[in-house]
């Protein structure tokens, strides 16, 4: 248990330092200020689990705990003085993805440990792996990554799943979020790399 919980907290650090690094992306593509850069880091990094606490009934984790705040003001400035030109062309998808896997199976795990039941619990991990992300392309005025067609909110569905119902069974801790991470990382990835995509409603 105690390499599950060591786990847990580096699920937790990855994921508001991605999802920091790609709010910062989107800022300074549109010539946004430092500030501003901080203020997309944070939303970004920390909607979604602000969202899942407010829902499970938990203390919201920023407002407890400075901790989160302080390392998206840090990881905002160093992503700010990286020069624009030196991000690989979808340095924000796959930062986004990997932030995506790791905070399904954390939300999903924080939800658990409230006592929140299995199906709920993987909403509350999708909940706080898309929100964000949401709220950081309606801020600043691009089209939510949900509307595109690409496999995104799946793949936070397939983290979130497997890790619950992995829960579940005699698998040792870690293992369960180890392979949910993985699998969410691996199908994001490949709907980036190939653009997969669910079949659309056919309209009429």
């Amino acid at each position: 248990m105690h390499e599950f919980g060591l786990l847990l907290s580096w699920l937790d650090i990855a994921g508001l330092s991605v999802f920091a690094v790609s709010g910062v992306l989107v800022a300074v593509r549109k010539r946004v200020d430092f500030i501003g850069a901080c203020f997309f880091a944070l939303v970004t990094a920390v909607g979604g689990g602000t969202l899942r606490d407010v829902l499970i009934d938990a203390p919201v984790f920023w407002m407890v705990d400075a901790t989160p705040v302080i390392l998206c003001v840090g990881v905002a400035f160093v992503a700010w003085l990286v020069p624009l030109r030196w991000w690989p062309e979808r340095a924000l998808e796959w930062f986004d993805a990997a932030g995506l896997a790791a905070y399904s199976v954390y939300g999903a795990s924080k939800a658990l440990s409230y006592g929140v039941s299995p199906v709920s619990a993987v909403a509350a991990g999708v909940i706080t792996a898309c929100i964000g992300g949401v709220i950081r392309d309606i801020t600043v005025g691009v089209p939510s990554i949900l509307m595109r067609h690409e496999l995104y909110v799946s793949a936070a569905l397939v983290a979130s799943a497997l890790f619950v119902g992995l829960s579940h069974t005699p698998l040792a801790s870690p293992w369960p979020a180890v392979i949910g991470v993985v699998a969410g990382f691996a199908l994001r990835g490949a709907a980036i790399r190939w653009n997969l995509s669910l079949p659309p409603h056919r309209g009429s």
